[in-house]
């Protein structure tokens, strides 16, 4: 069962309805797609490689056939990787409903879980793909899910995009030899986070 037909199984609010055995089913197949996705994007690069190889010294009707063949590569590992894309969202809603789930008697206590049962199922679908709760304490939780209801949801999606930009930026830089791996990871690290909360 994917997570378009958990969701349509169900109508209303799904927080009421969804049960934590189905999500960690769930997550447990969406794991393994990503697994078996990122091995063939792997393969298709490799296969990339070794064209590309096959290429030095050819001649130039070889190197042409050769073009051909990895563009076809290519554009097979873009599409791989758009499934990886999707997958992981995927992966990350499930996750983020399955923590909610696991707080959910925290949650009434604190007078969110009202709230969150209150927003319509696109809303809270969108907002549990945008956020990131696994790994997070309790108080941390409680701050991501009740960001929606203190900002502007465009503002949540901008924040997200300025972080994707932050990472791309930092690996860029590392991969150029502008910037060290361990002070790339410095910037990125949550430790920096408490430190400039702390300050």
């Amino acid at each position: 069962m994917g997570v378009r037909e958990l969701m349509e199984k169900i109508r209303g609010n799904p927080l009421e309805k969804l049960k934590a055995r189905e999500l960690r089913e769930e997550e447990i197949r969406l794991k393994n797609q990503l697994e078996r996705v990122r091995k063939g994007i792997d393969d298709n690069e490799k296969e990339k490689k070794k064209k590309f190889r096959e290429g030095i010294g050819a001649d130039l009707f070889k190197k042409r056939m050769l073009v051909q063949e990895i563009g076809a590569l290519d554009m097979e590992a873009k599409l791989k990787l758009r499934t990886f894309t999707t997958a992981h969202r995927q992966l990350r809603f499930v996750k983020n409903f399955l923590i909610v789930k696991n707080y959910e008697q925290q949650l009434k206590d604190a007078g969110l879980w009202k709230k969150l049962t209150a927003i319509p199922q696109a809303n809270l679908e969108g907002l549990l793909i945008r956020i990131s709760l696994d790994g997070k304490e309790f108080d941390e939780v409680l701050n991501e899910l009740n960001k929606p209801f203190e900002m502007d949801v465009a503002e949540i999606g901008e924040e997200m995009a300025e972080e994707e930009k932050k990472m791309l930026e930092s690996w860029a830089q590392v991969e150029a030899g502008a910037l060290e791996p361990e002070k790339a990871e410095s910037e990125l690290s949550i430790d920096r986070e408490l430190q400039k909360e702390e300050a």
